[in-house]
């Protein structure tokens, strides 16, 4: 690793130990290998430490930091950024899978486009064991939207601009990362390519399904974060291979504003308790051909902007 890196990657862990080796593997076999990899251990209790040490003991580009504390998503998020040396900091989650070219493709970006300030990757999803069980999505770059359109884990930014807007919002009951991108588009041009160059994982101990359980179990939401926490929670348990398990928890929240989309979510809901796999057929077939659909607009290799409503 030289000693001004072009890139810093950071990673917070919390037993992630079933997921850590593909994750931190995907890492350092990556084609663009000037970079450090910021590793923040936060408190973990199923052995991740000790399997993080070994790989720091491999690669030296591995920089190791352990809290005995657990700081949570936001916290640690932020902690290891703060850690980070680069001006460059590309984001990792502990329990998905970077496509080699990923780095090397998102620098390209960054360095030829100053007016980025943050680029993501789309994605496929697989599940416990790997296998993709959800198919990529480009008519999520078409439409206008205030979720972000690629995973959380598949960022590139500028530390300048992170720091510019303060980082992550520890308050946040949820979507630390939506808070944070937004506030950052607003600092730069937010986008993503539309190649699979990450893999997101979805299985049952998965952070999202915290996060989407603290989103439909705060006391007081907006309906906006109730659909987002709803969604969250159904569709990390579906594409891991499980019901959704929303019908109860959505007929009593008692805050809840029916609309066409919390019906079509509930839907869902009744319909993933029925079948589940015939519900996961269903949502693949119409994912293909949406993304068939924006492949007509949508071209492998290029940027587009993210489109907030």
């Amino acid at each position: 690793m030289s000693r001004n890196p072009a890139i810093s990657v950071v990673m917070p862990v919390h037993n992630a130990l079933p997921f850590l080796d593909q994750s931190v593997g995907s890492i350092l076999e990556q084609t663009f290998s000037d970079f450090e990899f910021v590793i923040l251990d936060d408190a973990s209790t199923d052995g991740s430490t000790n399997l993080l040490r070994e790989w720091s003991r491999k690669d030296q580009r591995i920089q190791l930091h352990r809290r005995d504390r657990r700081l949570g998503l936001a916290g640690s998020s932020n902690a290891v950024v703060a850690k980070a040396s680069a001006p460059i900091v590309a984001r990792m989650d502990a329990d998905d899978v970077s496509h080699p070219e990923r780095l090397r493709r998102q620098l390209e970006i960054i360095e030829s486009r100053p007016e980025v300030a943050v680029v993501g990757t789309l994605c496929v999803g697989i599940d416990a064991s790997g296998r993709q069980v959800r198919p990529r999505d480009r008519w999520r770059l078409v439409r206008r939207s205030v979720y972000i359109p690629f995973p959380h884990g598949s960022a590139m930014f500028r530390r300048a601009v992170f720091d510019t807007v303060g980082g992550y919002a520890e308050q946040a009951v949820c979507g630390e990362d939506q808070d944070l991108f937004s506030r950052m588009a607003a600092r730069g041009r937010v986008v993503t390519l539309p190649d699979v160059l990450y893999r997101y994982r979805y299985h049952s101990s998965n952070a999202t399904l915290l996060n989407g359980t603290r989103a439909v179990n705060a006391n007081q939401s907006e309906n906006g974060n109730d659909l987002a926490g709803f969604y969250m929670l159904g569709a990390m348990r579906l594409w891991a291979g499980n019901p959704p398990k929303l019908l109860e928890p959505m007929l009593a929240k008692k805050t809840l504003k029916w609309d066409l989309k919390i019906l079509m979510i509930l839907a869902s809901a009744v319909w993933g308790n029925i079948n589940p796999p015939s519900l996961r057929v269903f949502l693949r077939s119409s994912i293909r051909a949406r993304d068939l659909l924006a492949s007509m607009r949508v071209k492998d290799g290029r940027p587009y902007e993210w489109r907030l409503e």
